[in-house]
């Protein structure tokens, strides 16, 4: 039954397809390199399998033309890609965050590669991100990812209704840039403003004593203040990463209604 639908809306099943692999190659987790190409291929199929039934019962109108077709196929495909880059702003804002600390605690020249950003990033964003992983996990972040971002994305709309409302899509993902930098001084506020009293206080040391060597005592003193402060606020600082990787999500379903509801 399954395999006569299939030949039957083809067509149907390539459109779910380029969403789906766009989202599996670009999300957080599943974008790594450590994971096969062939796994996410796999996997995205699967994935459009499951949600093919669902969305031939819905109704995706066919173009009549191999070009209006493939016009339509790129915009699936762009679908999955904004709802995959949603997700990875939200993701980046951990690595931001442990930049802003990395250079005031001495860890600024210490950087290690990422293999799931393939960048050089500083080790302490290194470290929030590792904890953002786990607590995406932790919270169900896959599970979300396949029914918010595949499901319920065919489920709201469609390409056209994408390409009808290409204005708003852009403004919202502009202001979701800037809400990543937001997030991200939120979650480095508590260390890097203790380090920031720290400076001032071995300054006003320096002033007070100057034949103390503040540069050498400085180093050791704000690496031990920044990893007593982690320590102590990395339980908050996991609810305030669950707290933003549910935002991401809301921010996806908000994305979703409104252009499903029209202008």
């Amino acid at each position: 039954m399954l395999v006569d639908s299939l030949a039957e809306n083809a067509q149907i099943f390539l459109l779910i397809l380029a969403r789906v692999v766009a989202i599996v190659q670009i999300a957080p987790l599943l974008s790594s390199a450590s994971i096969p190409q062939i796994a996410k291929i796999g996997l995205a199929f699967f994935a459009s399998l499951l949600v093919f039934p669902w969305v031939v019962e819905l109704g995706y109108p066919i173009p009549g033309t191999g070009l209006e077709f493939a016009g339509l196929l790129i915009g699936e495909l762009l679908i999955g890609v904004i709802i995959a880059f949603m997700l990875v702003v939200i993701y980046s804002a951990f690595l931001i965050a442990g930049q802003f600390f990395s250079l005031q605690m001495g860890f600024g020249a210490s950087e290690v590669f990422d293999p799931l950003a393939q960048i050089q990033i500083p080790l302490m964003g290194q470290f929030l991100n590792i904890i953002a992983m786990f607590t995406f996990i932790v919270v169900g972040g896959f599970q979300k990812i396949f029914l918010v971002g595949i499901y319920r994305s065919f489920q709201a709309a469609k390409a056209y209704d994408f390409i009808a409302h290409k204005d708003y899509i852009l403004s919202f993902m502009i202001r979701s840039l800037g809400s990543l930098f937001e997030q991200a001084l939120l979650i480095a506020f508590p260390i890097l403003g203790t380090l920031m009293l720290v400076s001032v206080t071995m300054g006003l040391l320096a002033k007070a004593a100057p034949q103390m060597n503040m540069l050498m005592l400085g180093f050791p003193i704000a690496i031990l203040v920044a990893f007593t402060v982690l320590f102590l606020t990395l339980p908050f600082l996991i609810e305030g990463f669950e707290k933003v990787i549910d935002e991401s999500f809301v921010s996806i379903l908000t994305l979703l209604d409104r252009v499903k509801g029209g202008p």
